[in-house]
C-alpha cells in the first residue's frame, strides 16, 4: 500500500514537471522588456520566446509573430529551443514508462523485478529531462542578468527574466524530484528482497542442523 502511493506521488510530480516543460517550451514570455531610465513605456510590454516575440499593448491588445529562421535567435535561444524539445521528450517517455512499471497496471506481464527495472528506468529520465531543462532556462537568465548590467548594452535591449523561465525552474525540479522519488523506491525494493531472500536461508541452515542432531541423538538412543 504505501509503496503504490510512493509510486503515485512520484508519478504525479513528474506528470506536473512534464506538463510544465510543455507549457514553458511554447511559452513567449522568457524575454521580458525592462523598464528602466528613460525607456518608460508601460503601455507596450515586448516578450521573446523560442518560438516567437509578442508586443501587448495597455492588456489590451497583443500581435505575436513567429520567427522567420531559427537563425534569426541569439545562440542561446537557438540551443534552448533544442535542448527544451528534447527535454519535453525525454520527460513524455519517462511518464509512459513509468506508468507500465507500475505496480497498480497490468499493461506487461513481467515480474515485480523486471517492473521495479521499468520504474529505475522511469526515475533516471526523469532526472535526466530535468538536467536537460534547466540548462536552457539558468543560460537564457544569466545572459539577461548579464546583458542588464552591462553598461554597452542598449537600453532599449536590455530585458528581465520572463514568468517562462520561473515556470522552467518549478518544472525542472518536479522532475528531479520525481526521478529521485523513482529512484529511492527502487533501492528500497531492492533492499527488501535481498533480505527476504537471505532471511529463509538462515531458517532452512538452521532447521537442517536441528534435524540432523535429532536423528543423530535417537540413532544413539536406539543403539543402546
Amino acid at each position: 500500500m504505501v509503496s503504490s502511493a510512493l509510486q503515485i506521488t512520484g508519478l504525479l510530480i513528474g506528470g506536473t514537471g512534464m506538463i510544465g516543460t510543455f507549457a514553458v517550451t511554447g511559452m513567449p514570455q522568457w524575454r521580458v522588456s525592462a523598464f528602466i531610465e528613460n525607456n518608460i513605456i508601460v503601455f507596450e510590454t515586448i516578450w521573446e520566446g523560442l518560438w516567437m516575440h509578442c508586443i501587448r499593448q495597455a492588456n489590451i491588445r497583443m500581435q505575436c509573430k513567429v520567427y522567420d529562421s531559427m537563425l534569426a535567435l541569439s545562440p542561446d535561444l537557438q540551443a534552448s529551443r533544442v535542448l527544451m524539445c528534447a527535454g519535453s521528450v525525454l520527460s513524455f517517455l519517462a511518464f509512459i514508462i513509468a506508468i507500465i512499471g507500475m505496480k497498480c497496471t497490468r499493461c506487461v506481464q513481467s515480474s515485480w523485478p523486471a517492473k521495479d527495472c521499468i520504474i529505475l528506468t522511469a526515475g533516471l529520465l526523469f532526472i535526466l529531462s530535468g538536467a536537460v531543462e534547466l540548462i536552457p532556462v539558468c543560460w537564457v537568465a544569466n545572459t539577461i542578468i548579464s546583458d542588464f548590467y552591462n553598461p554597452k548594452v542598449n537600453v532599449a535591449q536590455k530585458r528581465e527574466l520572463g514568468e517562462a523561465l520561473y515556470l522552467g525552474w518549478v518544472a525542472a525540479f518536479c522532475l528531479i524530484a520525481a526521478g529521485a522519488i523513482f529512484c529511492c523506491f527502487c533501492r528500497c525494493c531492492e533492499k527488501t528482497r535481498s533480505y527476504g531472500h537471505s532471511a529463509p536461508t538462515h531458517y532452512r541452515t538452521h532447521s537442517q542442523h536441528l534435524h540432523r542432531k535429532t536423528e543423530s541423538s535417537y540413532s544413539k538412543s536406539q543403539y543402546v
